[in-house]
């Protein structure tokens, strides 16, 4: 490491904002509490923030209460105004943003680099959207009264946000709460709580007026958020992460019938036909699985291949990942980072280890990587068994798992059988397959001969057990949006 990166490194992590956000106030927790924020590379402890307590979060929500029918009134585009320069700033800052997540989260720093631009997207494409909320006026069909409809904000959300890409599904969350006239509660993961801390500062030089985007980072958010959901205060809730988890929030959003959007778990199918260009499709199984290290849900977890191509497809691939580098994210020429934590690390390697017991050759790979941090080789298996636990848990790791299937009735079930739908990949050149097959298999998004689907102007969102409504797109804004019917007699 040279002395010039050490020295961002170093300056990146004491510039950092480390105390909690609410109501336009950078402020200890009550008590005093903090928690460690570490560098998943070498497992040390990069700096501590404050580890808010259930009156912390009781303050951050009343903050945003009080913030709403201000900010509601706020012309669109004033928030739109917000937004865009939120957008220019993060364009700004992105090398210490970069920085600042790969040193947290463990991915390269090109990488880290990509998502701050993915994430500043955003806030671009909701600026756009918060000055076409639109109602409507017609007449009765007894021609008796007229009908206005409106658009309105939900009114004070609540915002939880994952550890893997701690930018991104921020900025996908707050867009369009903003957009739409919401104030928020926003909870960042544990583990990556300083880009959310940054992005808060970030909002306020944008000039969100206090209240508007609160910041909570807690190591106990089951007993902060809990009594947030249920307070009759907040009347939205927004989150992404584990099934488990999202099933135990809609049980708690229930009590107070919150609206709720739900994007949870994925089991992506990769699908390559027999007439697939096959470069095109190791290129793609390449972005499918190893973007983020394979820690996205949108990951490709299930690799089908048409047995009269697997062996040619999993010799590119395993040549693909084998040359990959593996190391700190901060280093030159680093591909691959290391897993979030000891835990992630070690699930990863559980998940192997039993799918070869069951079976399935280690092709490249297979092992947890060298050093300190937590690492783990990217790794190709071919012919996973049906029994092997990573068929349906998600492997959030850098493991590519190879089956081969003989027919497309065959591999349309072996993708649908599965209680998740986030998204699905499909590689063929007969263009009335690809659409039949991706009619045919279900999830709410379906890449055809590409292997990143995730746009800011594209609706994401899948069906079953991965989650319920949209974010992005056009659609995204609704989530935030109570429709009203206002009737006129004439």
């Amino acid at each position: 490491m040279t002395s010039a990166s050490q020295e961002h490194e170093t300056r990146v992590v004491d510039a950092a904002p480390k105390k909690l956000y609410i109501n336009g106030q950078w402020r200890d927790a009550r008590g005093g509490r903090v928690l460690n924020v570490h560098d998943p590379s070498t497992g040390s402890v990069l700096c501590t923030v404050a580890d808010a307590s259930p009156e912390d979060g009781r303050d951050a929500l009343e903050a945003a209460q009080a913030a709403q029918k201000d900010f509601a009134a706020m012309p669109p585009r004033k928030r739109a105004a917000i937004l865009m320069r939120a957008f220019e700033l993060m364009h700004e800052r992105q090398d210490d943003l970069a920085m600042l997540m790969t040193l947290e989260m463990g991915k390269p720093l090109a990488e880290a680099a990509g998502e701050v631009a993915y994430a500043a997207e955003f806030f671009r494409h909701f600026a756009e959207e918060a000055t076409r909320i639109s109602g409507g006026y017609q007449t009765a069909p007894a021609g008796n009264a007229r009908f206005v409809v409106r658009k309105e904000p939900v009114g004070p959300s609540l915002l939880i946000t994952p550890w893997n890409f701690p930018l991104a599904m921020g900025t996908r969350k707050i867009g369009p709460a903003i957009a739409a006239g919401c104030t928020s509660v926003l909870k960042p993961a544990e583990l990556t709580p300083l880009s959310m801390l940054a992005l808060a500062q970030v909002l306020e030089d944008a000039g969100a007026p206090p209240g508007v985007v609160n910041i909570v980072v807690t190591s106990s958010a089951g007993q902060v958020m809990e009594p947030l959901i249920r307070s009759g205060i907040a009347r939205k809730l927004s989150f992404t992460g584990s099934t488990a988890v999202g099933k135990k929030l809609l049980e708690q959003c229930a009590d107070k019938v919150l609206r709720t959007s739900m994007e949870l778990g994925g089991n992506a199918a990769f699908v390559v036909f027999e007439d697939a260009d096959l470069d095109q499709a190791v290129e793609g199984a390449m972005l499918a699985k190893m973007r983020n290290s394979g820690e996205a849900c949108t990951a490709a977890n299930r690799m089908f291949i048409h047995r009269s191509v697997i062996h040619e497809f999993s010799e590119k691939l395993a040549q693909r990942m084998g040359q990959l580098k593996v190391g700190r994210g901060v280093d030159e020429g680093v591909q691959v980072g290391p897993m979030v934590d000891a835990t992630q690390r070690d699930k990863v390697k559980e998940l192997v280890d039993d799918a070869v017991g069951a079976g399935a050759k280690v092709v490249v790979g297979g092992e947890t990587g060298p050093g300190e941090g937590y690492f783990y080789q990217p790794t190709v298996l071919r012919d996973v068994p049906r029994e092997a636990r990573m068929w349906t848990e998600e492997i959030f790791g850098p493991v590519a798992p190879l089956t081969p299937f003989d027919a497309e009735t065959e591999v349309v079930d072996l993708v649908n059988d599965t209680e998740y739908g986030l998204v699905n990949y499909v590689y063929t050149n007969d263009l009335t397959r690809a659409l039949r097959v991706a009619e045919n298999i279900e999830s709410g998004m379906v890449g055809l001969n590409q292997g990143v689907v995730s746009n800011p102007a594209a609706p994401f969102g899948g069906v079953k057990e991965s989650g319920l409504g949209r974010e992005g797109g056009d659609t995204g804004i609704d989530e935030f949006l109570e429709t009203k019917y206002i009737g006129i007699a004439m």
